[in-house]
């Protein structure tokens, strides 16, 4: 893990350093040094960040904090994400109206038990494009709306003092962002501020896209349900089933797939084991399938990324033209 931590940093500093020291000039190459940013954006949060803030990074929990706080370097927060992610996505995943990942508003239909629009029915078009704009949702207004919309639940506590302070550091790590990683380049860089602003913009494109998809491709499945709750608010499987029978791999035998995505290809591993770190889940995808083959559990696996896409892009088109 440190060295692949060391790996994928240098993706994403190498060329902002490069960048930033002026020391491109032609503007294909710096348009391709922003185009390496992105996905090192996208390899830090999945293959550094994810763990560390799940507490699998390392045993020692001081360490697990200090590099979780890398999401604020790339745009993100790490306390919204901890909530949006570890508490709510992990533990409701696919129920409609508790799993924010599910929830794009009504630009996209995920789940079948959410309003169909008449839009919809052209989201396995559109869709691939909204992807593209997570990071810069994260890097605008979600943070600050998902702060408020947290804090109105009680899920960040009561102290109103607390809530100030946090909305205070979520200011400061936001200004600290972009003059870094926009402002810095746009007086250094020696290129017009236009072409800066749209590399920049290309880079959380890329990042998103990435982000997205794969995320995306772990529950919003053909074979993935979206169970809901009945009229006592319980579900009818335990939270283990439920985690498979709304869970999906993908291309399982991808050892460069695995080390880049950080394990999520491994998503039923990491849904029923998110303490452990992800380069143990090769290994215990074997018993688990195996287990779940026994008690005649779904067991969701996509033979590699591309099948995986193709078939999230026919349950777009499904979700969008049938109730």
């Amino acid at each position: 893990m440190v060295i692949k931590t060391i790996v994928i940093f240098a993706i994403y500093a190498i060329p902002f350093v490069i960048v930033s020291a002026g020391l491109i000039s032609n503007t294909w190459l710096y348009v391709g040094a922003w185009a390496l940013m992105g996905t090192g954006v996208a390899a830090i949060g999945m293959g550094i960040m994810h763990d560390a803030v799940h507490g699998s990074y390392s045993e020692n929990k001081t360490v697990n904090t200090i590099v979780g706080h890398v999401l604020n370097l790339v745009g993100g927060f790490v306390t919204t994400w901890k909530v949006q992610h570890n508490r709510l996505h992990h533990s409701f995943t696919n129920i409609d109206g508790h799993d924010h990942d599910i929830d794009a508003g009504i630009l996209l239909r995920f789940s079948p038990n959410q309003k169909r629009y008449f839009m919809h029915r052209f989201q396995f078009v559109y869709a691939w494009f909204l992807y593209g704009l997570m990071t810069v949702s994260w890097i605008t207004a979600k943070d600050f709306k998902q702060m408020k919309e947290f804090w109105d639940r009680g899920l960040l506590g009561q102290d109103k003092k607390k809530y100030r302070n946090l909305m205070g550091r979520l200011v400061v790590h936001k200004i600290f962002y972009y003059s870094l990683v926009l402002g810095v380049p746009l007086v250094l860089s020696g290129q017009p501020w236009w072409l800066t602003v749209l590399c920049f913009a290309m880079m959380h494109f890329i990042a998103g896209l990435i982000l997205s998809s794969v995320f995306q491709l772990a529950h919003v499945m053909p074979e993935c349900e979206f169970p809901l709750p009945d009229d006592e608010n319980y579900l009818e499987e335990n939270w283990a089933v439920h985690q498979l029978q709304t869970t999906a791999n993908f291309s399982p035998k991808s050892k460069i797939m695995s080390w880049f995505l950080g394990g999520l290809n491994y998503q039923i591993e990491h849904h029923l084991f998110p303490n452990i770190c992800h380069v143990h889940y090769p290994k215990i995808a074997e018993i688990v399938k195996k287990t779940a083959n026994e008690f005649n559990i779904p067991y969701h696996v996509q033979p590699t990324f591309v099948h995986a896409l193709f078939n999230h892009g026919k349950l777009l088109y499904s979700l969008g033209n049938r109730d």
